[in-house]
């Protein structure tokens, strides 16, 4: 029997999810109310399938330690990860090339391959395998797979497939793709009974995919078999050559290959599904109380109707108010119309064009060694709590626009100040003075927690020289 491989496709702002989802910390990486994140649940979904041959998940470069962070929690000697990392951003048709180049080198052109976008929630997992079952027959006679799923209401927000003639079980010809159509166009494909929700999820051979990139998408196949080849596989996990990877197009998988392919079949899912693409979808997934209104956090509601509030950090109060979305984090509130949950992305595209902050980063902003949160900042001056990880490093560096003054909270901080070495306790602190050369480890079992108190002419993040660095920054 083929190798099958499952591929996990995972990156994307999510900005329909601000200010929860962050181009730093995007979609996958939401946590839902049972303390998972999206993509902790995409690998068990993905494990569940694996037959040996292990898991290959194409992410960007910036998320690959938040990815490891996340799979180390799950796959305790389990079937091998694997990682190809993204060197810039470009859709799923290069992804996808990608992947299938990869898994082709590895296992061979008849290797089966499953995409898995790491953004989407699926609860009847049994129902799944079957599905998966049954395209992984299909993928194994040529056919490129999609997987649709029963409509439950005209989502206007989604893309349609309309099915062709049967093909055997649940599966048919693929007669055309409906991109996102209007409220009556939506009513009316769901009368016919002939058309699916477009799930985004695939499952071919990397033989077959890789022939119809060749000729329906030949600048993808080109730009992206060029861009393999010159990436150095001896480094671990390999990062895609960025000359090579920037010059592909821009295009989805759907748009690249699938709406021009002829040998395309559609597996009709009997399992739950939700890409988990709004607000509007995840307050669905909070049960409501007796007035409508789903709560995740410590809210207090007097008169309030059909709200969806989410907070973590400080009590909300709603009162006398009906049908509204508030999303509230410690640097951002997000206050909406329920029924404009579509519209997040447009504060998003506003915050850009003054490249503010929270478009990007969390108050805590996570790095490979742990995280740090921004407590104060003012004029010369900014408070930080760091936390580094057992066994982890921040680079050696320097400053030359600000000091830093560390103070030991808990655990403990073995600290490089110009050409001192010393280990540090809580309770106790040092000074680094502006333009000293230092590096702050973790040499203990448990995390190390500490206050930094910058001061000087400038405390921006970007004023800092690494001189060496244990993950690869610049």
């Amino acid at each position: 029997m083929a190798h099958f491989v499952p591929v996990i496709l995972s990156g994307g702002a999510g900005s329909r999810l601000w200010p929860v989802s962050r181009e730093a910390l995007p979609k996958p990486f939401i946590k839902l109310a049972d303390g998972q994140s999206l993509l902790a649940k995409t690998l068990r979904r993905a494990l569940g399938c694996a037959d040996g041959s292990g898991v290959l998940t194409v992410t960007n470069r910036d998320y690959f330690f938040l990815t490891r962070d996340e799979y180390a929690a799950i796959n305790r000697g389990g079937p091998q990860l694997d990682f190809l990392l993204e060197p810039v951003s470009r859709n799923t048709a290069p992804a996808i090339c990608a992947a299938a180049l990869d898994v082709s080198k590895r296992h061979g052109k008849d290797a089966v391959i499953l995409i898995l976008p790491a953004d989407h929630l699926i609860k009847d997992e049994k129902a799944f395998g079957a599905a998966v079952g049954e395209a992984r027959k299909l993928a194994e006679q040529g056919w490129l797979v999609t997987f649709g799923i029963e409509p439950m209401r005209p989502e206007t927000g989604f893309g349609y497939i309309e099915a062709g003639d049967a093909v055997g079980g649940n599966a048919s010809k693929v007669n055309r793709f409906v991109e996102k159509p209007n409220l009556g166009a939506a009513e009316e494909m769901i009368k016919s009974g002939r058309y699916s929700w477009n799930s985004g999820m695939f499952c071919f051979t990397a033989g077959a995919v890789l022939d119809a990139f060749k000729k329906h998408a030949p600048e993808v196949r080109r730009a992206v078999e060029a861009a393999v080849a010159a990436t150095d596989y001896e480094k671990k996990p390999p990062v895609i050559a960025e000359a090579e990877f920037a010059k592909a197009p821009d295009i989805s998988f759907d748009y690249a290959v699938m709406e021009k392919a002829e040998f395309r079949a559609v597996v009709r899912g009997k399992f739950d599904w939700n890409d988990i693409g709004s607000w509007a979808a995840l307050a669905d997934l909070t049960p409501p109380d007796e007035a409508g209104n789903r709560v995740n956090g410590e809210a207090v509601m007097i008169d309030a109707k059909q709200c969806f509030i989410q907070s973590g950090h400080r009590v909300v109060a709603a009162v006398g108010v009906e049908d509204l979305l508030i999303v509230d984090t410690p640097d951002a509130l997000l206050v909406a119309e329920r029924g404009r949950a579509q519209d997040v992305k447009s504060v998003v595209q506003k915050l850009k064009l003054s490249s503010h902050e929270t478009v990007r980063h969390h108050r805590t902003v996570h790095r490979p060694w742990g995280t740090f949160t921004v407590l104060e900042e003012g004029t010369r001056f900014k408070i930080k709590r760091i936390v580094v990880k057992p066994g982890a490093s921040l680079s050696l560096q320097l400053h030359h626009h600000r000091s830093e003054h560390w103070v030991v909270v808990s655990g403990t901080a073995k600290v490089v100040n110009a050409e001192k070495e010393a280990f540090l306790r809580p309770d106790e602190s040092t000074y680094i003075k502006a333009g000293a050369p230092h590096r702050l480890s973790n040499p203990g079992a448990i995390d190390c927690v500490m206050i930094e108190v910058q001061t000087g002419d400038y405390v921006g993040e970007d004023d800092i020289v690494r001189l060496e660095d244990s993950y690869g920054r610049k």
